[in-house]
């Protein structure tokens, strides 16, 4: 499964599953690349007619479900390659599954593609999520991001948005909020902090650089020795995230952990070099050269394309289990490595369920674009993949967005650990009709954070 949504280098074929949500642009060139319309200037209609010819071909070619393209498909009716490459999402029928299953295949200008694929971002650094259905909060803060520079934390609670004091989880008011937040160069908050005190503050966006590494720190529960790590994304430099992990896991090791809770709850994918290598680091011992998981194309290209990547076991740790924090904006490579791990070890998901993206694609040059119809599936060991509907969690339990990164008070990390110390997760979350509204409304939050799996692979026509 190869991932992306938001970054990789020009002029190379880029592989990549989007999971749904990561890195957001300043206002003048941000794109939602993860399900929406991306609205672009068009060049002379000439060449506008060449690039959707140049889409249509190569997505008869290489889509995974190419064999349901209807042959009356008009690539000229569409404005440019990326309302071609929404349009073919329709036709993505996936046994088991009433309605298409693609919401991720799209287009974006290559220089576009070049920004967002580098990890700088340009935005205020500021995540939100439901609570509630009337309560938006801080979910994280970028640390050299506008928001960490005014003193803004996880739990701050969002009282009005531009003087509107209205929060729900309403589409409109949802997309309102989203406009702000993400796609506006100026915003003026109004936040409720911890002590019930509100403060306004205005934020304008910058460029800053992404961390990936959020928190990590090492709890004692029981006789246990617990490792956590707060991983947002799994994009970044790679060469300096690798330094990281090896850092991070001697470290862990040395001090003696004996379980790992690893927190992907806002972690919507990145590179699959980076997801392989985090596995590595993971796996038992036992697993070392054991299958982690398959790439799986259309049947013109499965023989030159299908993929099977083995694991190469790194670092000391030795765990029998691992517990991963989840919620609806984990997706993609987040997915692809919970999956590819469950083979080997006792794999527990804490929180709410993940969103559900078992699949990749190319980007594939075209014109001044790069075109991403998906094109492939990933399976781990046993086969396993097909989770459209997303990972459901071993113990149902609400965001913890009353508290810091941290804290053990938190929902989330409070069961973990109540599991390590006494067998038993706490804080089990009642599901009522809310539930509903709260995921629906924070998937839709998450469309604006990068989401994929992003590697590089060649692309020839077959025949």
């Amino acid at each position: 499964m190869i991932s992306a949504n938001n970054h990789f280098p020009k002029n190379a074929l880029l592989l990549f599953s989007l999971l749904f949500s990561g890195v957001l642009l300043i206002a003048s060139c941000k794109k939602d690349i993860t399900g929406s319309s991306i609205t672009t200037t068009d060049s002379t209609s000439a060449a506008n007619s060449a690039v959707n010819d140049t889409a249509w071909w190569y997505t008869q070619e290489i889509y995974l479900w190419y064999n349901y393209l209807p042959s009356s498909f008009n690539q000229q009716s569409y404005s440019n390659p990326n309302a071609v490459m929404e349009a073919i999402r329709a036709y993505s029928t996936e046994p088991g599954f009433s309605d298409p299953v693609d919401k991720w295949s799209f287009a974006m200008k290559q220089t576009e593609w070049d920004d967002v694929s580098s990890g700088v971002s340009g935005d205020f650094g500021l995540g939100i999520f439901f609570n509630a259905a009337n309560d938006l909060r801080v979910s994280y803060v970028e640390p050299a991001s506008p928001a960490a520079g005014a003193g803004i934390i996880r739990s701050w609670r969002v009282m009005s948005v531009n003087g509107n004091e209205t929060i729900n989880t309403e589409d409109a008011t949802i997309n309102r909020i989203s406009t702000a937040v993400y796609n506006s160069s100026s915003t003026e908050f109004v936040f409720r902090r911890p002590d019930n005190t509100d403060t306004a503050v205005t934020l304008t966006a910058a460029t800053y650089t992404a961390e990936p590494f959020l928190l990590d720190t090492i709890y004692t529960a029981g006789s246990k020795k617990v490792g956590y790590l707060v991983y947002n994304s799994f994009l970044g430099d790679v060469t300096s995230v690798k330094n990281r992990f090896s850092a991070l896991f001697s470290d862990f090791n040395s001090k003696g952990v004996t379980d790992l809770i690893v927190d992907l709850r806002y972690n919507s994918g990145g590179y699959v070099e980076l997801q392989n290598e985090l596995a590595n680091y993971l796996v038992p011992a036992a697993g070392n050269g054991g299958l982690m998981l398959t790439e799986e194309f259309n049947d013109k290209y499965s023989r030159y394309y299908d993929t099977t990547i083995y694991y190469a076991k790194k670092g000391s740790l030795d765990l029998s289990r691992i517990f991963f924090i989840t919620a609806t904006n984990t997706a993609s490579a987040s997915e692809l490595l919970i999956n590819s791990l469950k083979p080997y070890m006792d794999v527990k998901l804490v929180g709410r369920s993940t969103y559900g993206k078992p699949v990749g694609y190319f980007g594939i040059p075209d014109g001044d674009w790069y075109i991403f119809p998906i094109s492939f599936r990933s399976v781990n060991r046993n086969g396993e993949g097909n989770y459209f509907d997303g990972m459901t969690t071993d113990a149902v339990v609400n965001d913890g967005l009353e508290k810091q990164w941290g804290d053990v008070a938190e929902d989330c990390l409070g069961s973990a650990l109540n599991y390590i110390s006494n067998g038993v997760f706490s804080n089990i979350a009642s599901r009522n009709a809310s539930d509903v509204l709260i995921n629906s409304g924070n998937k839709q939050i998450g469309s604006n954070r990068f989401n994929g799996m992003v590697s590089s692979r060649p692309f020839s026509r077959t025949r």
